[in-house]
């Protein structure tokens, strides 16, 4: 799907890996980081709104959407949180952003945390949208997380297990994921659920995803553990649905207060899909949050 004539389109080189990118608007520049299993266009309701008063950048993460593939190898460091934030960082830069707010949702917002560990100077404030960190999942996980969260340990089993199973039905996947973990607010949009599946019926999409979620259980985890103690002087929000795994089984605040040293947030009336589900309040909370958001350039 198309986001309003507004948004302009544009392939952005990050260092050899080209970064399918949209932007509209003027003001401070906010960049919106997608989740699993979706696109940019996940912001469909959010981004408009937002563009009223900020710069809004959204991009396709890479191995996802119609940003660069590149063939996962072993370590699948090419999915690595870092290498995926520094896409992000070279794509404001190229904007001519040196310094911007920070939104990501699911795998977005975890892209988002290593951006701001590794380039504190370039996020103003970041917001997270239902998730707690990476490391604190791993590190606490239990009978209910393995239940609730199987997919994360179902796309990081190797042998091409995954692969060849989602790649047998893609759109079973993405759909049944998708309304496993919706409830209460809007429904999805027919038209984001149509682009949803045709980004991911790419066999190299769902190659990169698995990569994605092997990082994250291996080199991932490292640089989170090497980066333990360490706490994030930028504010930050956190937004979760009340319905949802995070908010059913995490003090979230509490959570990533050991990770922030200012941090603020709530529950929305939903589940994982926030942008999508309650996109009203979304903005009305990013609004307030970035609302004083003025030393951007």
């Amino acid at each position: 799907m198309s986001l309003p004539l507004a948004f302009s389109y544009q392939k952005i080189d990050a260092d050899g890996i080209e970064i399918n990118c949209a932007v509209a608007g003027s003001g401070p520049p906010l960049l919106l980081l997608h989740g699993y299993p979706q696109t940019h266009a996940i912001w469909h309701h959010v981004a408009p709104a937002l563009a009223a008063d900020y710069t809004v950048v959204l991009t396709d993460l890479r191995g996802y959407g119609d940003s660069a593939k590149p063939a996962p190898t072993a370590g699948d460091h090419e999915y690595s949180k870092r290498a995926m934030a520094r896409d992000q960082l070279l794509v404001m830069r190229s904007l001519g952003f040196d310094r911007f707010g920070l939104v990501g949702h699911d795998r977005g917002g975890r892209v988002a945390h290593r951006l701001a560990l590794d380039s504190p100077e370039a996020v103003s404030k970041l917001a997270v949208l239902d998730i707690v960190p990476t490391r604190h999942t791993f590190e606490n996980a239990d009978l209910a997380f393995g239940l609730g969260y199987f997919h994360w340990f179902f796309l990081a089993a190797g042998n091409g297990i995954p692969e060849r199973l989602i790649g047998g039905d893609p759109e079973f996947w993405i759909t049944a994921r998708m309304n496993a973990r919706h409830h209460g607010g809007s429904a999805f949009d027919p038209a984001a659920m149509r682009e949803y599946i045709r980004c991911f019926s790419d066999p190299a999409a769902i190659a990169a995803s698995c990569a994605d979620y092997r990082a994250a259980a291996g080199v991932d985890l490292a640089h989170d553990r090497a980066d333990t103690g360490r706490r994030l002087a930028m504010p930050l929000l956190a937004l979760w649905g009340e319905h949802g795994f995070v908010g059913g089984n995490y003090d979230v605040l509490t959570v990533w207060s050991e990770y922030a040293a200012d941090v603020r947030g709530r529950a929305l009336p939903c589940d994982h899909y926030l942008p999508e589900e309650q996109p009203a309040l979304v903005v009305e909370s990013l609004r307030d949050f970035f609302a004083d958001t003025t030393d951007c350039t």
